[in-house]
C-alpha cells in the first residue's frame, strides 16, 4: 500500500536518492538546505510517498498566481518514482493527491516542466495519460 505524507527530517538520505535517479546528484545536507529555504515560502510543499516505511517517491509543488489571469495554478516543481517502483502507481498517487489539494485550494490547474531528452519520453507519455497537455516550449538563460 503506498502512503503519502510530509517529508520527515529522517528521510533526508532516501530524498537524496530520489534527486539522483532524476539525474540531480544531491546528498543529505544539501537536501536538507533546500528544503529549509523552500519551506520558508508558505506556497510550497514536499510530500513522499512509501511503501511500507520506505520512501520511494516525492512530489514538490507550489502556488502560483496568474499575471494574465485571474486566480492560480499549482506547479509541480520535482516528481520522482524510485526506478525500481515505477510502474506500480507510485507516480500516479502523488500527481493525484496532488490535484486534490490544488482543487480543494481553488486552483485552475496543474502545471510542471519536463526536459525534451529521450530519457524523459516515458515520463511524457505518463503525464498525457495523466490527462497532461503539451501547451509550450520552457525557454532558459544560465546566468
Amino acid at each position: 500500500m503506498i502512503l503519502i505524507r510530509g517529508y520527515r527530517p529522517e528521510d533526508m538520505e532516501a530524498m537524496a536518492a530520489l534527486m539522483l535517479d532524476l539525474g540531480y546528484p544531491t546528498n543529505a545536507e544539501q537536501m536538507k538546505a533546500r528544503l529549509e529555504r523552500l519551506g520558508e515560502v508558505n506556497e510550497n510543499e514536499t510530500l513522499v510517498a512509501t511503501i511500507e516505511d520506505k520512501v520511494v517517491g516525492m512530489i514538490g509543488f507550489r502556488k502560483m498566481y496568474y499575471y494574465e489571469a485571474d486566480g492560480f495554478v499549482v506547479h509541480i516543481n520535482v516528481l520522482v518514482t524510485k526506478n525500481e517502483y515505477q510502474g506500480q502507481g507510485v507516480g500516479k498517487q502523488l500527481i493525484a493527491y496532488t490535484e486534490q489539494r490544488a482543487k480543494e485550494q481553488g486552483a485552475n490547474s496543474l502545471y510542471l516542466t519536463s526536459g525534451m531528452k529521450p530519457e524523459r519520453e516515458r515520463a511524457h507519455a505518463f503525464y498525457r495519460n495523466l490527462g497532461f497537455q503539451t501547451t509550450g516550449y520552457r525557454f532558459v538563460k544560465p546566468l
